[in-house]
């Protein structure tokens, strides 16, 4: 569900690459029409499809946000050909995602942490082959008449944000952006439960709808949907990453995942292995070339899952990411992601990850 900052080596072990290696979920309109045909679909999960060019067709699935990107650079680039495999990219959400994957509908699933963790303890046999994506690129917006009567402004310090937030409406659409503003609020002693009223809304755009109406005074959610309401001049963006440390990966093991079926990286290893392959070269393309202001390829890879949205918002949002050059993953990085989960208190009582959950074998 949000990509730095300045950190000490130590604290720059979340689902980090390994020493060599370099740095949530907004769902589309279209994912609750898509999810039943993909159910339902006649897909045997086999991976072994061949096209008429001779290609084996993947289908892979994901949130329709910025994490989305590496899959289509990967296509962009040639990388998933090169591997002899064609992508099928369909858009589901959180709560379809999982469910996609263990039907065969999808063989790939691009997942954030929570989801993954949460297929976990429902007894889902998942796994982790990847990290395409570190960092909670998250954003706290508040509306413009808000900002305006707190003199608050982007640059604004965290501690006179936090200062401001009490005794306003927040918009909540989801149990994990609430504990993550909570997280914030509670850093400068401001009580999320008892200086904040909430209101309850079904999705970000809803927030984005209540913010512009004055229901509420600022909502937490993924970028771009909070840079892009300041860029539209209805609300400034005053809270992200860099000023709330434990939003990022440095602090929080946050990142996003390429998860498959246990039974699918068994039956198909070759597959998976090209698969992680080509989504790690277009992770470390994206770390080398996304300043490079000439280079269209991430923008325009980018804007496939981002309709719509201004080319200056879509870059601000790549940048809240670290693009990792390596997609491994360590047991240190695991357990500090688990303690930022645990923090946020919306998993099940019984969620864990074990070794038995990811692993690194199918990388390059």
């Amino acid at each position: 569900m949000t990509h730095d900052n300045p950190a000490t080596p130590a604290a720059r072990r979340a689902l980090r690459p390994r020493p060599g290696g370099g740095r949530r979920l907004l769902a589309l309109a279209s994912a609750a029409a898509l999810a039943p045909a993909l159910l339902t679909a006649c897909g045997d999960n086999s991976g072994t499809t061949a096209t008429s060019d001779g290609l084996v067709q993947v289908t892979v699935g994901g949130g329709g946000s910025i994490f989305d990107t590496p899959l289509q650079v990967a296509d962009a680039n040639g990388y998933f050909r090169k591997q002899g495999l064609k992508m099928k990219f369909v858009t589901l959400t959180a709560a379809t995602g999982p469910s996609a994957l263990q039907s065969g509908s999808v063989q790939f699933y691009d997942s954030s942490p929570t989801a993954f963790v949460s297929a976990l303890a429902k007894g889902l046999p998942q796994l982790a082959v990847s990290t395409d994506g570190l960092g909670n690129p998250l954003g706290l917006v508040v509306s413009k008449k808000f900002a305006d009567a707190h003199k608050l402004t982007a640059k604004s310090p965290a501690a006179q944000v936090a200062k401001a937030l009490s005794g306003s409406i927040g918009g909540s659409s989801s149990a994990n952006t609430k504990a993550e503003a909570g997280i914030f609020l509670d850093k400068y002693g401001v009580d999320p439960d008892k200086k904040v009223k909430w209101v309850s809304l079904p999705s970000p755009a809803a927030d984005k709808a209540a913010i512009n109406s004055g229901q509420i005074d600022w909502f937490v959610t993924s970028e771009p949907i909070p840079l892009q309401i300041q860029n539209d001049g209805d609300g400034v963006v005053v809270a992200d990453p860099l000023k709330v440390p434990e939003w990022a990966a440095e602090d929080a093991g946050y990142g996003q995942l390429v998860v498959t079926q246990k039974s699918y990286a068994t039956a198909h290893p070759d597959v998976v292995k090209k698969f992680a392959t080509a989504v790690q070269q277009a992770t470390a393309y994206m770390n080398t070339h996304l300043k490079d202001s000439d280079d269209q390829t991430v923008l325009k890879a980018a804007q496939k899952s981002l309709k719509g949205v201004p080319d200056g918002v879509v870059q601000a949002s790549l940048q809240q990411v670290e693009w990792p050059t390596s997609g491994s993953m360590d047991t240190a990085g695991w357990k500090k992601t688990m303690a930022f989960l645990d923090s946020l208190g919306t998993l099940p009582a019984n969620a864990k990850v074990t070794t038995d959950n990811w692993t690194n074998k199918y990388l390059p």
